[in-house]
């Protein structure tokens, strides 16, 4: 694995050094060629994901895809979605608009005497081997995605956001980032304040997050695919998350009309198991939200007419 960190590190110094430094140079960035730096990262992370996404991951669509492509200018838009994501676009963002309240938030508190709970410390010798405390910080942080999820699938003024992402009719490897901003910024908020108390390394949060995407990009993938009786239980594959796209059922605990759904683990679907969410049918149903099919409600065809019309369901004037 050395090898692998070796050659990202390279990678990233090369890609710094001839594309974004003299570019920061000339627009008087100089201040921030640390935070370039780790931009980079995230930058060559996208386009790593990118290349495996076209390379491994459409040919799988190809080869036994759940239902033809309809509408091709709906998956265009999640590409638009995708690309503002993997290229650092939306945490560049974030970089100038909350980073600097966090900078300030945990200075405040390592000033008060607040350290982090490394949670990788509670085993010594054990916990704190690197493959050890990320696969341990990898399984604690997609336990609090799964509630995160379903928060966003419980709590109607969230899910007036998240509903968004489930109003895709043609569910392919792109859409996993098809969500409204303030929906991501939300969860991102969350992600990294909880990150930040339970000390994960920013060198695991990086290798954690980019694993999780490519893997949700997997799962959303328009495939015909299952793992087994066995492997469906050990991690979330194509056809359990496809079901938690499903109409009526991904998004809909009591039957018509009500909010909550199942499936809604990340990448283990141990968490829907343990509280009562799996859904383990083998079946790949239309995907959609009931009111957008029955009732032909609005949730807009292009990338800002989704974010408005998302704004305008969060008032409740749409």
């Amino acid at each position: 694995m050395e090898w692998i960190t070796t050659l990202f590190s390279d990678a990233q110094a090369w890609l710094f050094e001839t594309l974004l430094q003299p570019v920061m140079f000339n627009l008087g960035l100089g201040n921030f060629l640390v935070d370039g730096y780790d931009a980079t990262g995230w930058l060559l992370v996208g386009m790593v994901q990118l290349v495996l996404m076209v390379g491994v991951i459409g040919q799988l669509e190809r080869w036994r895809p759940v239902e033809p492509v309809r509408d091709r200018s709906a998956v265009r838009t999640d590409v638009i979605y995708t690309l503002i994501h993997r290229l650092g676009l939306f945490r560049l963002v974030l970089f100038f608009t909350l980073d600097p309240m966090f900078d300030q938030l945990f200075g405040a508190l390592r000033v008060a005497g607040w350290h982090a709970f490394q949670l990788d410390a509670m085993w010594p010798g054990v916990t704190d081997l690197p493959w050890v405390s990320l696969l341990l910080y990898l399984v604690v942080l997609d336990a609090l995605n799964y509630w995160l999820h379903r928060a966003q699938h419980q709590w109607e003024w969230w899910w007036r956001l998240h509903a968004l992402h489930h109003a895709q009719q043609q569910v392919t490897m792109w859409s996993d980032n098809r969500n409204h901003l303030l929906d991501d910024v939300i969860h991102a908020v969350v992600f990294v304040v909880v990150s930040q108390f339970i000390g994960i390394a920013p060198g695991q949060f990086v290798a954690i997050v980019a694993f999780t995407q490519l893997s949700e990009s997997f799962q959303h993938a328009n495939v015909r695919l299952w793992f087994g009786s066995m492997g469906e239980r050990l991690w979330v594959s194509p056809r359990f998350h496809r079901l938690h796209h499903a109409i009526g059922i991904g998004h809909e605990s009591q039957g018509r009309g009500t909010l909550g759904g199942y499936n809604f683990g990340v990448l283990l679907p141990w968490w829907d198991m343990m509280f009562g969410t799996a859904n383990f049918e083998l079946r790949f149903d239309p995907t959609g939200v009931r009111d957008q099919v029955e009732r032909g409600r609005d949730y807009g065809q292009g990338f800002w007419s989704q974010q408005w019309l998302g704004l305008k369901r969060l008032a409740g004037y749409a």
